[in-house]
C-alpha cells in the first residue's frame, strides 16, 4: 500500500517513468489517479532512452499530461547535455516544462567544485530554454540543493523529494516526490509517486 500525502492539500498526482518500468499500460495509468507524467528522454551526453518515445505516445494518447526530464551527468559539459536533451525533446506546445534531473544518485563520481557545477547547469538551461521558450525545472533532492544550489539564486522552479514526509529543505517547492518504490496500476513494479504543491495547477506546468 501507498503512503501517500493528505489528498485534500496535495489533490493533483503524478508519476515519473524511464525505461526501467517496463511496458506501460497508459489508460489503466490513468484511471488510476494520475494527472501527469515525466518521462525520461536522455542522460549525460549520449545516451537516450530506447522508451521515450512509446511512453510519450501512449501518455499523450491516454489523456495525461506530459512532460520530458534529462538525467544531468557531472561529468559532461551542459551544452553537450542540452543538445542531448533537444535532440529527442518534441517540439509540442502543450507538454510540460521540461525538467533536468540533478542529483547524486546514479550519476558518476566525480564532485566538481560548486562554481563550475553551476555553469555547467546555467549553459544546460540557457539552451534549452532558449530552444522551447519556457523555463526548465530543477529536480534536486536534499543532498544535492544543499552541495550545489542553495543560495545560488537560480530562480528555478523546484521538484524536491523527500520520503514519507513533507520537504523540509527548500521554502518554494513546485512538486514534491513523496515516493520512490510506489505502485500504480498499470505499471508492473514500483514507480516514483509526486504531488503538486498546494494551489498548483498542471496547466501552471505548461509555461
Amino acid at each position: 500500500m501507498n503512503w501517500e500525502p493528505d489528498r485534500d492539500e496535495f489533490p493533483i498526482r503524478g508519476i515519473d517513468v524511464s525505461h526501467h518500468q517496463g511496458e506501460i499500460d497508459w489508460p489503466t495509468v490513468a484511471g488510476d489517479d494520475v494527472a501527469f507524467a515525466y518521462i525520461k528522454a536522455s542522460e549525460g551526453g549520449d545516451f537516450k532512452d530506447g522508451a521515450f518515445a512509446r511512453n510519450w505516445a501512449g501518455a499523450g494518447a491516454a489523456g495525461i499530461a506530459r512532460g520530458a526530464y534529462h538525467f544531468f551527468s557531472l561529468c559532461k559539459p551542459g551544452l553537450e547535455q542540452a543538445e542531448n536533451f533537444l535532440s529527442v525533446l518534441p517540439q509540442d506546445s502543450r507538454m510540460l516544462a521540461p525538467m533536468v534531473d540533478l542529483e547524486f544518485t546514479g550519476n558518476c563520481a566525480r564532485r566538481p567544485q560548486v562554481t563550475e557545477v553551476l555553469k555547467e547547469i546555467s549553459d544546460f538551461a540557457a539552451q534549452v530554454e532558449q530552444a522551447r521558450g519556457r523555463q526548465v525545472i530543477f529536480y534536486a533532492p536534499k543532498d544535492f540543493f544543499v552541495a550545489y544550489l542553495k543560495d545560488q539564486g537560480l530562480n528555478r522552479r523546484l521538484w524536491t523529494r523527500s520520503i514519507w514526509r513533507s520537504p523540509s529543505y527548500a521554502r518554494d517547492w513546485t512538486i514534491w516526490q513523496y515516493h520512490h518504490q510506489g505502485s500504480v496500476e498499470g505499471i508492473s513494479g514500483s514507480v516514483d509517486l509526486n504531488v503538486l504543491g498546494p494551489g498548483i495547477a498542471v496547466e501552471d506546468l505548461v509555461e
